[in-house]
This record gives structure tokens, sequence and C-alpha cells, in this order.
């Protein structure tokens, strides 16, 4: 395993990350316990969950999670353990957001689901546009003197945001976010505009989620991919719509001798200010295969290749101006 600093933290994670979000909804809790058993064997100690998981049964996930720490009591000194808050968990009105309400009550549901006395990386699952920084910031103030947050970070935030969090932070004479989580694969580089770079300046680990593009990216086009699960209309189309790129990409996979899921973390993993990418098996093999990216070491002309096959935004603001 190979492992780095969080952003600009000490703490030191491993370069994969194990996503939990289906956990409960599509991986039954004991083979949910056996996949997380296999990432402490493997190195992974960087678990990453959120409160809304679980689909209809939200907070179902962090109870998976929690029960396991339980029967495990020695593996929770062994994870960075990240969770976040900001969706909704009921109906009711404050039941959601980043308001100091919301964050403190959300906190306490997290820590007696996850059956821990703190919580690694608190991470803010979207920006929250009706409260102001100070409010934020002074909630996670106290969580950390209490003992309760240990670090902070962002989901989903633009670069604008990033700066924004941070500048804040800095004013107060806090540590402000560590790490921002966001959607990122050869399929959308969208986040190489302004977030990468946003996230360089102010120390930010950035942790892309769905780095195989929905499943895009992990052998789409072969007979059984396309009569499987992924053969709904959707994800056809999304398949025609970048059929040319996907079958230079798998040709590419090929010519290494390795999977095509293989290949799309490498890239990612490849990528500067890159933490590592969160993967979300439903098994104990899938979770294997995904550790195996690590080894894989893409050269110059394999990079090139795949920026031809799927070309990035460029750097703002040469890409839109002169």
């Amino acid at each position: 395993m190979e492992y780095t600093q969080l952003g600009r933290a000490g703490v030191k994670v491993s370069r994969i990350v194990l996503g939990t979000m289906n956990f409960g909804p599509e991986t039954d809790e004991a083979d949910a316990h056996r996949i997380m058993d296999r990432a402490l064997e493997l190195g992974v100690n960087f678990f990453d969950t959120a409160n809304v998981y679980g689909r209809d049964r939200k907070g179902w996930t962090e109870q998976i999670i929690g029960r396991w720490f339980e029967s495990r009591p020695e593996a929770r000194d062994q994870v960075v353990l990240a969770t976040k808050v900001y969706g909704a968990m009921s109906d009711r009105t404050n039941d959601r957001g980043l308001s100091a309400y919301s964050i403190r009550a959300q906190v306490e549901a997290s820590l007696r689901r996850l059956q821990t006395d703190r919580i690694d990386l608190y991470q803010f699952h979207h920006v929250d546009r009706s409260v102001r920084w100070e409010e934020i910031w002074e909630a996670i103030e106290v969580l950390v003197a209490q003992g309760k947050v240990v670090y902070s970070g962002s989901s989903n935030f633009a670069g604008w945001m990033i700066a924004q969090a941070n500048e804040q932070a800095a004013k107060r004479g806090t540590l402000g976010l560590v790490s921002e989580q966001s959607i990122y694969s050869l399929v959308n580089r969208t986040i190489e505009l302004e977030v990468i770079p946003a996230s360089e300046q102010y120390g930010l680990g950035v942790i892309p989620w769905s780095p195989l593009a929905g499943g895009l990216l992990g052998g789409v086009l072969g007979t059984t991919a396309e009569t499987g699960r992924r053969a709904s209309a959707h994800v056809a189309d999304r398949i025609e719509e970048h059929r040319p790129a996907l079958e230079g990409y798998e040709a590419l996979a090929a010519e290494k001798g390795i999977a095509p899921a293989v290949l799309g973390l490498a890239w990612v993993l490849s990528r500067p200010g890159v933490t590592g990418p969160i993967i979300g098996p439903r098994t104990v093999e899938q979770l294997e295969d995904a550790v195996a990216a690590l080894d894989v070491e893409l050269g110059e002309q394999d990079l090139a290749t795949l920026d031809e096959l799927f070309p990035g935004p460029g750097a703002a603001p040469e890409s839109y101006a002169w």
C-alpha cells in the first residue's frame, strides 16, 4: 500500500479510499464487514461514508460501519474515518444543511451510529449558500475543541468556494479545509480548470469520487457488460456518446495487460494533487482489483494517448480567454 499526507494535514492516508455507499443498499452487512476486514489487511486505512448513505434508510451505512467497529475494537485506531454532513436526514426543517444547529445535531447522530468518539475528517457534502462561513467555522471549532472532529473537508465545492472557506478560516486562526472530494475521471475532467488549482494553492488533498465514471471506464464494451446491469438506456446512450474514446481506452488496457478499471484508477492516481480515488466495491474481489492500480505505472506515451482520447479542459483562464 502507498500512503500520503491528506493535503497539508499531517495524517497519513492510503492512496486507495474505501467508499462505503454500497454498504446496505447493494452489499449486505456480512459482506460489508468482510470488505472492511480485507481493506485493513491490504493496508487501506482511509474509509469514507456519509450520514445520508443507506438510500431509503438514511444512516444505515454508518450503522453497518459502527457495528463493525463494535465487533473489532482494535480497528478504530487503524482507520482514518471520514463522513459527511449536509443532506436532509428527515422532513424536519433543520435536519439538513450547514447551520451550526444542524452540524452539532448531525455530528452527534453520526457518532452514535458509527459507535466512535470522533470523526477524523468531517466533510461538508455540498455548499450551503444560506449559511455564512463564520457560523460554520464556529460550529466546527467547538467540535474540534471537544475532540469530536479532527479535520474538516469539503465536497462538490467550486474553486472560489474553497478559497472563500479557507480565507475565512485563516482570519479565525484555524486550519480550515484540508481536502476536497469531487467528481473526477477521464470522462469528467472539469475540476482541472479551477478546483484542483485552488486545492493545490490552499493545501487541500483532492479525493475523486466516481473515478470510473459510473462504470463507463470499467470495461463496458464487452458483451457481458452491455447485456448486464449496465444495459439501461441511459448507460447505453453514454456508451454510444463515448464509444470511439472507449474503444481506444480499452485497447490500451488490453495492450498493457490490465483491466480497464485498473487503467482508469491508475490514471486518477497519476494526477497532480490527488490524494486517492474513492472506490466503492460490492465484493472483496472488486476491492482487490482496485488496489492493483497502485502497481501500474503509466508512461508519457500512455498519458498522451489518454489525453487524446479524453481531452481535458485546459487551464483557466487560458482555455477560454487569451
